[in-house]
């Protein structure tokens, strides 16, 4: 009788966390108002990681995201990126917003390499990192339109071009196709999820749609009415690339709808339920 040698799997350790929100609470104070928007928040994301932020209006996701793109403080608590706590603005983290923050007097191609200017990047090197996003987002044939002459889903494409010319670890997207029609809204759903792939970076997106978020993220992250927490984590272990109307996208939105219908988590400890 033969006897096989044992074989063992070598264990797989996490990766350290790209980024680490540790007990934060940010308040806001006003001679009418005190308004608390976050509180005791605290969680990880790793490096690659598509996580999305999902919560009630008001419930302090876009002042979580000014945060951590080094745009306001915390009062307390800390937010650490790559081990470091973040005291400014960087170009390791960079923000797409709703609304476009385009110049109107610079065409495609010059609001995309204004960043790279920024940074004295000139010459070849600056024409091939915007050729390069440029293509990455299907705007080349566009490169020189003004943004007046764009559609709304051209003028988010061009805002993304710039903030991946200059190849940040880290996109933090608030709502960025919220104020898109539903035709376009799909188009560019599917688009992030090849560019995301593609590229490897880190994102956190915020949004109000449960199924976008399901759609593109590996987590989703819902967070309580203010001050906010995160009440629950869902993983989303769905194979790539997922279809908005595909059953298990439409069942596991359902999930993480019911988990922001239910009110606030009761938990002390953050409110962490884990999925």
């Amino acid at each position: 009788m033969t006897h096989s040698t044992p074989t063992f799997q070598p264990v797989l350790e996490r990766p350290e966390p790209i980024l680490s929100i540790q007990g934060v609470a940010r308040r806001f104070v006003t001679n009418r108002h005190d308004t608390t928007a976050l509180s005791s928040l605290s969680f990880d994301v790793y490096p690659g990681e598509f996580v999305c932020i999902v919560g009630p209006s008001g419930g302090g996701k876009s002042t979580l995201l000014n945060l951590i793109a080094g745009l306001d403080a915390p009062d307390d608590g800390a937010v650490l990126f790559e081990g470091a706590r973040v005291r400014r603005a960087s170009q390791e983290r960079i923000v797409v917003f709703q609304e476009p923050a385009l110049f109107p007097w610079l065409n495609v191609r010059q609001n995309v390499e204004f960043g790279l200017k920024l940074r004295g990047v000139k010459g070849p090197a600056l024409r091939e990192a915007v050729d390069r996003s440029l293509e990455l987002v299907h705007l080349t044939r566009f490169e020189h339109a003004y943004t007046h002459e764009l559609s709304g889903g051209m003028k988010q494409r061009a805002q993304l071009a710039r903030a991946l010319t200059v190849q940040p670890q880290m996109l933090l997207m608030d709502e960025p196709f919220a104020a898109l029609d539903a035709q376009t809204r799909d188009v560019l759903q599917l688009e992030l999820q090849d560019l995301w792939a593609k590229t490897g970076t880190t994102i956190i997106f915020v949004t109000h749609n449960v199924r976008e978020a399901v759609l593109l993220g590996d987590r989703v992250l819902v967070m309580t009415p203010a001050p906010g927490r995160i009440k629950a984590e869902i993983t989303v272990d769905l194979p790539r690339p997922r279809n908005l109307e595909s059953h298990s996208v439409v069942d596991l939105a359902a999930r993480v709808r019911a988990e922001l219908q239910h009110g606030p988590a009761e938990s002390e400890e953050n409110g962490g339920a884990s999925a």
